[in-house]
């Protein structure tokens, strides 16, 4: 059964960096899971070794529609999420994209700042020379 659970990982700031820090990274989970489930199935899809889970149940938001006639109120879905913390030394692709894109922009910035260097340079060349003619 824990290979049929289907975990969705969230992908946002606050989940990056307990994934850099703490080596733990959040899924969403079905309603009916339990901490077992969820470190057997990371362990299977993901080939690696949980030491902890946490899980919490966060109740979906109220809302309310309002119509020239009525009133509506209702309840956006509730959320299982599921804190899974791996081994020492042991990581997730989930953020490898946006590890490659901010390794492209630290590459495109040293150019960057590379050919700015080129060019100030050769402004310092020019003026010594222009303050070299100058004082002859």
């Amino acid at each position: 059964m824990y290979k049929s659970i289907v975990l969705k990982p969230r992908l946002s700031e606050k989940t990056y960096g307990l994934s850099q820090t703490n080596r733990t990274y959040t899924f969403d989970v079905p309603a009916g899971t339990n901490k077992h489930s969820v470190a057997r199935a990371v362990a299977a899809q993901f080939e690696v070794t949980v030491t902890n889970v946490n899980i919490a149940n966060i109740a979906g938001k109220a809302k309310r529609t309002i119509t020239k006639r009525k009133q509506y109120r209702g309840n956006d879905v509730d959320i299982k999420k599921a804190y899974v913390t791996l081994a020492e030394g042991q990581s997730l692709p989930l953020f490898a994209a946006d590890e490659e894109a901010e390794a492209k922009q630290d590459a495109i910035q040293e150019k960057v700042d590379k050919a700015a260097a080129k060019q100030a340079e050769k402004e310092a060349k020019e003026a010594a020379k222009a303050a070299k003619k100058e004082k002859k």
